[in-house]
């Protein structure tokens, strides 16, 4: 009755682990949540005001099914004054939320049996886009001594004729880091199209995030306003890509989506346009959160070898307390009332790590992690 395609699609644990918190506290005020990756900023008032205008001004019909041409007008003058690349309008699709985007790319890119080249670990979602696709994930394992780093010479032993293209994700989920100006330049010379996942940037507390489009216009670029502007439930994205790509893009977004929120599009406006210093404000308080977290992890006995350096998560070994993430997660959720990520549901090397998410208040984070003290304690893992 189901199609077998379905039975491909993994479940989304972190997901899993929220749901199983919603059963044990339906109040939500019990489990302190450290799996998901959602500010708890409340969206900023420009942004809601803009929304509320919109709203009010019966902008709430179809748009253009490429997106409202102010709005990629500003998405083309941020990437020029951030990255100092020019692209045009008619190259940006607005889309609801990154997702989208990303299932219209593999959709539009790949034929059943191509591949996709995935780091391990990723984030859970991605290996699915592709599977959906008909396409196959490849994955190239990356290390916490190395800096998470993908390198083109890794992924240069796993090319084949059937590589279609490869995903990067910078800073990424689950690890926070952020891939070197260096390793982006590489591996976008090694000939297949390069899919760009750039949902955090904004979210860098050291070093600088470069876009993929200053190295190679043989790209897509997936964006959008979850992150950096606290708009998670507003669900709007965006890809950038060749224009040889868009009008294919175009026409699957006409048939599966027709075309973004209007009265969300004229928010995302005033967000570019506006918010900068919103940003910059969630930006220090979570790096602030970032630096006292990864400090007490290692206290507690988890590595961290690699500090994140962007996003808002830390991916901790755990392998001192358990080399079963999923169960060692339910088992904290279940005795000590904190939600954590399992490392295993962003792939087989994850394994044995707990992502920890600081998209959190100070103050909750660290009664999480007294809760966490105390649980250790309690099972033996720590004395």
């Amino acid at each position: 009755m189901i199609a077998g395609r379905t039975q491909q699609i993994s479940p989304f644990l972190a997901m899993e682990v929220l749901e199983a918190a919603q059963e044990i506290d339906p109040t939500g005020t019990e489990v302190i949540h450290l799996e998901v990756g959602e500010p708890d900023f409340p969206t900023p008032e420009p942004i809601k005001d803009a929304a509320l205008r919109a709203i009010r001004e019966n902008r709430t019909r179809y748009t253009h099914s490429m997106g409202l041409l102010p709005l990629r007008e500003a998405i083309a003058e941020h990437f020029h004054r951030t990255y100092g690349v020019s692209i045009a309008p008619d190259q940006i699709l607005v889309t609801a939320g990154t997702s989208p985007a990303l299932l219209l790319i593999c959709l539009a890119l790949c034929e059943p049996g191509d591949e996709v080249i995935l780091t391990d670990p990723c984030y859970a979602c991605y290996p699915n886009f592709v599977r959906v696709a008909g396409a196959q994930p490849v994955f190239v394992p990356i290390y916490e001594e190395e800096g998470f780093q993908l390198t083109a010479e890794a992924v240069r032993r796993h090319l084949t004729p059937r590589t279609k293209a490869i995903l990067i994700n910078s800073p990424a989920n689950p690890t926070g880091t952020l891939l070197s100006p260096e390793h982006m330049a590489a591996l976008a010379e090694l000939g297949p199209i390069v899919i760009s996942d750039e949902i955090y940037h904004g979210l860098v507390y050291e070093g600088q995030e470069h876009s993929i489009l200053e190295f190679t216009d043989r790209a897509f670029v997936l964006n959008g306003f979850s992150k950096a502007y606290a708009m998670t439930g507003w669900r709007l994205g965006y890809v950038v890509g060749p224009r040889s790509a868009m009008r294919a893009l175009q026409t699957l977004h006409q048939n599966f989506f027709i075309s973004a929120n209007e009265f969300v599009q004229w928010a995302a406006v005033a967000a570019l346009r506006g918010c900068q210093e919103y940003q910059i404000q969630m930006r220090d308080t979570f790096n602030a959160r970032r630096r006292f977290l990864i400090p007490e992890l290692r206290r507690l006995g988890f590595g961290v070898a690699t500090e994140p350096t962007g996003a808002f998560y830390v991916l901790a070994n755990a392998r001192r307390f358990t080399t079963r993430s999923y169960e060692f997660a339910m088992e904290v959720l279940r005795e000590a009332k904190v939600g954590v990520t399992p490392g295993v549901d962003f792939g087989q090397n994850g394994e044995g790590y707990i992502r920890f998410s600081y998209a959190n208040s100070l103050e909750r984070i660290q009664q999480a992690l007294e809760r966490l003290e105390d649980f250790l304690r309690r099972t033996g893992r720590i004395s």
